[in-house]
């Protein structure tokens, strides 16, 4: 059972937190920063220190949503220090984060959605990523029409559970198409407005339904 620590900013970091608790047995804690943060912080450990990542026995994962320059990389290197199994940084991938990967041998995975997470090799993050993360469906079809659809691993948002209830009854060559919209409609975090952000989560959840739509022999 994995232990789970959650570095929230505001509103961002919360559904991952209900997600966790609703979906899967790990065990979440939460590290709050202030949602207003000054644009350069030069010291961070005020904000670091005396947390449970800095702690003698720090959690096996840590999920920073701090998006702030120079809080998310001293949260991922007090983890790394302390001796947390994996990191995951809701936010790009920077020459930072690779060099606290590379200088602590452990995992950090940064992208901008959640729902891009995957399998890796790496014994944390695929715990993690076997409930949480790239989305699977198994999907039931009778005459022509979705009967069921069942998440396998899900978006840390909770998007794909939504997604995977509003297919039911939905003709089976509208799904994937259907599933697309639903996660844009849904109030996702990711970006939007640009090509990235939602419309790749999107994607990923039409290729998700058009996959299991397969393994169904549809």
């Amino acid at each position: 059972m994995l232990t789970i620590t959650v570095v929230t900013r505001g509103k961002y970091g919360e559904r991952a937190i209900l997600t966790i608790e609703e979906k899967t047995d790990f065990v979440v804690t939460r590290i709050s920063v202030p949602e207003t943060l000054p644009e350069f912080i030069e010291d961070t450990k005020p904000y670091t220190e005396n947390t449970i990542i800095a702690s003698s026995s720090p959690p096996d994962l840590v999920i920073i949503f701090a998006l702030h320059p120079d809080l998310t990389p001293a949260f991922a290197a007090c983890a790394a220090e302390s001796g947390a199994g994996a990191v995951i940084v809701s936010g790009s991938d920077t020459a930072e984060l690779r060099k606290i990967a590379e200088r602590y041998r452990i995992h950090v995975h940064a992208d901008e959605i959640c729902c891009s997470l995957r399998l890796c090799g790496d014994q944390v993050i695929d715990e993690f990523a076997s409930v949480l993360g790239r989305p699977r469906f198994r999907i039931a079809v009778a005459d022509g029409v979705i009967r069921d659809v069942r998440v396998i691993r899900g978006s840390p948002c909770g998007a794909s559970w939504w997604a995977a209830s509003q297919l039911i009854g939905t003709p089976v060559a509208d799904a994937p198409g259907r599933a697309g919209l639903l996660v844009q409609q849904y109030p996702c975090r990711a970006v939007r407005g640009t090509r990235g952000g939602i419309h790749r989560s999107a994607e990923l959840h039409k290729k998700a339904v058009e996959e299991a739509l397969a393994d169904a022999n549809i």
